[in-house]
């Protein structure tokens, strides 16, 4: 396994549920700083992955576009619990590995959130998006997974349900807004599930009728400059 690949998972497993954790002991505009945190320690296993050559501009600037895409999949769709920010983040993933998904991914809910609000859940939110990224890549990188459109739109759509919307649910026990106990896991994981179908549905749509062409596209620019190899 890459050496990347290995501080990713350090970084999914241990520093960022450490720094989350650390969020929640804190008053104020924490997270402002937690934030922070966590688009510092995403940069670690991001830059790793160019394994000792330094990044060009070009590779840099893709990421600024896919996250304003990812963004956009989010903030211009008017439908509730119905965005195509996952599916971008994702095929993100597929196309350039899980620490470009990841970092896609925590960046895309860093900056959405400057049109929906920040708050104490904004770095739960660059936490769960991230995952979706990193799923991915590691999912169907190296030929894991054959990169199919129904398979893309079937992986997407669990990965949303089952890890993605669990992730920012448990959101709710871990910054106290409700007491933890069997009835609580109830109250939140339950409802949430249909949030997360709705959510995992329109992943599994788009990924469905515009995965091949989007990885296509992605795949030639990596193709013709090199790029996040």
């Amino acid at each position: 396994m890459k050496k990347s690949h290995v501080a990713t998972l350090i970084t999914f497993f241990l520093l960022i549920p450490a720094t989350l954790y650390l969020g929640t002991k804190l008053s104020g505009r924490t997270y402002y700083i937690t934030g922070t945190l966590i688009i510092l320690e995403l940069m670690v296993p991001f830059f790793m992955a160019f394994e000792g050559r330094k990044p060009q501009a070009r590779e840099l600037v893709i990421i600024a576009v896919l996250s304003a895409i990812a963004i956009a999949g989010r903030v211009l769709i008017p439908v509730p619990n119905f965005k195509a920010i996952f599916a971008v983040i994702m095929l993100t993933g597929i196309a350039f590995g899980p620490e470009t998904g990841f970092m896609v991914g925590a960046i895309a809910a860093l900056g959405s959130n400057f049109f929906y609000g920040q708050g104490a859940y904004t770095p739960w939110q660059m936490f769960s998006y991230g995952a979706a990224g990193m799923l991915s890549g590691f999912a169907f990188g190296k030929g894991r997974l054959p990169r199919k459109s129904w398979l893309m739109a079937l992986f997407g759509f669990v990965a949303v349900v089952l890890a993605v919307g669990p992730i920012l649910d448990s959101m709710t026990l871990f910054l106290g807004y409700v007491k933890p106990s069997p009835e609580a896991f109830g109250l939140v994981f339950v409802p949430g599930f249909a949030h997360n179908c709705m959510n995992g549905l329109c992943t599994a749509a788009v990924m469905l009728i515009f995965g091949k062409p989007f990885l296509g596209i992605l795949n030639r620019i990596q193709v013709k400059y090199g790029m996040l190899e």
